[in-house]
């Protein structure tokens, strides 16, 4: 199937604009094309990817673990399964150099997802996180947004910003993070994304610090929604949190199986009609 890149231009435009049309942009991450194709029902305006739910669902942890070709199909399904944009978690990126990196973005735009998610953080032999310098970090964006204007489709960069992560004081990591941010943003990035705070008060003083786009994650313990829409949030995701919520209730109904309990555990189930109606009927191309 040949690429439409001026329809794909259009999808990343149209992102772009959810980014900055005064109101949140809720992304409730996705793993599979029923899920995106439930979020288009259901009518939300795009839809995310959460490279830890990706992962997950094939049994292996985070971190780039599966092979990039095994991201960049199970994105492309997701993005050619629904009509709105879509999107994608690439982690790292997928690539140490820039070559690499750039055959990423190559590969993601085949795909029709018309955003990304780029983490500024390498882990440790021992597991822990470090910043990646801020200048090799700003050459990683450059290059995203040079492929992407290249290719004719402006992708979506969302810078994530991983300060929380790896400096010691939360002080520290909001100042790290709006020092990069600032970097960032002349990189190339449409948003940035300082993944980790959730409470109120930091989100304030990244929200006034921050001229540009920023994205919050709400995890459990995040500040409620409409806290993050009167603080003027633009874009709100769940990361792996959707897909660990579902994993629970699996983990409750299999406990509940080898217990030998009643069939209760499984309420009210969707019918075949109603599951239909999220799937295709014609046959998955060659």
């Amino acid at each position: 199937m040949a690429l439409d890149l001026r329809a794909q231009k259009r999808k990343a435009e149209a992102l772009l604009s959810l980014h900055r049309c005064g109101d949140t942009l809720v992304l409730l991450n996705v793993w599979d094309p029923i899920g995106a194709r439930i979020l288009e029902k259901k009518g939300y305006h795009a839809v995310a990817t959460a490279s830890a739910a990706l992962s997950a669902s094939l049994g292996y942890q985070d971190g780039e673990k599966i092979r990039r070709s095994t991201a960049i199909d199970l994105i492309a399904r997701v993005a050619r399964g629904v009509a709105i944009p879509v999107t994608a978690d690439i982690e790292m990126g997928y690539g140490k150099s820039l070559a690499e990196l750039e055959e990423t973005v190559e590969q993601l735009i085949e795909s029709e997802a018309v955003g990304l998610n780029l983490e500024d953080s390498l882990k440790t032999g021992e597991g822990k996180r470090i910043l990646r310098a801020l200048e090799e970090q700003c050459q990683r964006i450059a290059k995203v947004r040079q492929v992407a204007e290249r290719k004719g489709v402006p992708l979506v960069i969302n810078a994530r910003v991983d300060t929380y992560f790896c400096l010691s004081t939360k002080e520290d990591a909001t100042e790290e993070a709006v020092a990069r941010a600032k970097s960032y943003s002349k990189a190339g990035a449409d948003c940035i994304y300082p993944i980790g705070p959730g409470d109120e008060a930091t989100i304030r003083i990244l929200r006034d610090r921050i001229k540009d786009s920023i994205n919050i994650l709400a995890s459990p313990s995040a500040a409620p929604l409409l806290v993050l829409r009167e603080l003027g949030v633009n874009r709100v995701s769940f990361g792996p949190f959707v897909f660990r919520s579902v994993l629970r209730r699996f983990v409750e109904i299999a406990e509940a199986v080898m217990a030998n309990e009643d069939y209760s555990i499984f309420g009210e189930v969707m019918t075949d009609a109603q599951v239909d109606e999220f799937l295709r009927t014609e046959p998955e191309p060659d």
